[in-house]
């Protein structure tokens, strides 16, 4: 197996203002919205840990502090556990919370697109790969996501895109990649189209957002100039990297929850709450009389 640099840094930015789910996010940040009892940044952020990484960064905004408060210590939450003789609460806490020194947190001043949060990281992540996960989504699998793109990474260095497959005539809704030869649980990608017009996608592979990137991404997205939506696209980025550096394709062979969207979010909530044996029964039960009363 081929030798690189290991990828120890994450990067989620968590920096967007979640307009599709007001009023709940005029106060409550989305990546904090809960999928049964969890953040949705929590399982994010467990999909990374599980992969090896070992440092957590955040690209925040404005009113994102609360994220900033889960990933620490509640002294006096924890004070009245103990009092309570609330072990389990206290252990569930504990497992949830990262080492000291392994997160950080940083500023997007400007809503300037996905390629402008990644390159505020620059200074954290330094001149090394990194892990890029989309904090909206949360996949669920028998083989985590980062976890299988790590494992490829190892076989082909390079860059890294989670991709799955959607029917043919949808691909024109989703960022497509071109397939190259097999490699490991992928393939090399010969080229990347956002949005492509019907009829004309390279492939059915769509990007799920899930990156590990070579630090040459910064330098690139330093000059980038803006594209769709007059923001710093990394997909623009990306393509310029592609011309310097291999780009594979791990394909996912799971379930992705679009918890940006209402509708991924319910079902995200749906799917976890079915493996909860603490609650199935009951919630499993108020489904069915549910959708038979739809009938």
């Amino acid at each position: 197996m081929a030798q690189h640099n290991k990828v120890r840094k994450a990067v989620f930015p968590v920096a967007g203002l979640g307009t599709r789910f007001l009023p709940a996010t005029k106060a409550v940040p989305k990546e904090m919205l809960t999928v049964v009892d969890k953040p949705i940044i929590q399982y994010v952020v467990d999909e990374a840990i599980e992969a090896g990484i070992e440092h957590l960064v955040f690209v925040t905004g404005r009113n994102k502090h609360v994220i900033e408060d889960y990933f620490d210590i509640h002294f006096e939450l924890e004070q009245t556990l103990r009092e309570r003789a609330k072990k389990a609460e206290i252990t569930l806490l504990a497992q949830q919370l990262p080492k000291a020194g392994t997160v950080s947190f940083t500023r997007q001043q400007e809503p300037l697109g996905l390629g402008h949060a990644v390159w505020c990281a620059r200074e954290i992540v330094g001149d090394e790969p990194f892990a890029l996960l989309l904090p909206d989504m949360i996949m669920k699998g028998d083989k985590g996501c980062m976890k299988g793109m790590i494992d490829l990474y190892g076989q082909s260095g390079g860059n890294i895109i989670a991709v799955e497959e959607c029917a043919p005539d949808q691909a024109h809704k989703y960022g497509i990649v071109g397939v190259g030869e097999a490699i490991g649980e992928g393939f090399r990608i010969t080229g990347m189209v956002e949005k492509p017009a019907k009829g004309t996608a390279p492939s059915n592979f769509f990007i799920n957002g899930r990156y590990i990137l070579q630090p040459e991404i910064f330098r690139i997205l330093e000059t980038q100039e803006r594209g769709a939506g007059n923001e710093i696209q990394l997909t623009d980025g990306m393509l310029k990297l592609l011309k310097e550096q291999d780009f594979a394709g791990y394909h996912f062979r799971g379930t992705t929850y679009d918890c940006g969207a209402k509708d991924g979010f319910i079902l995200a909530n749906v799917a976890y709450a079915l493996e909860r044996a603490d609650i199935r029964p009951t919630v499993e039960g108020g489904f069915k009389e549910l959708l038979a009363g739809l009938r």
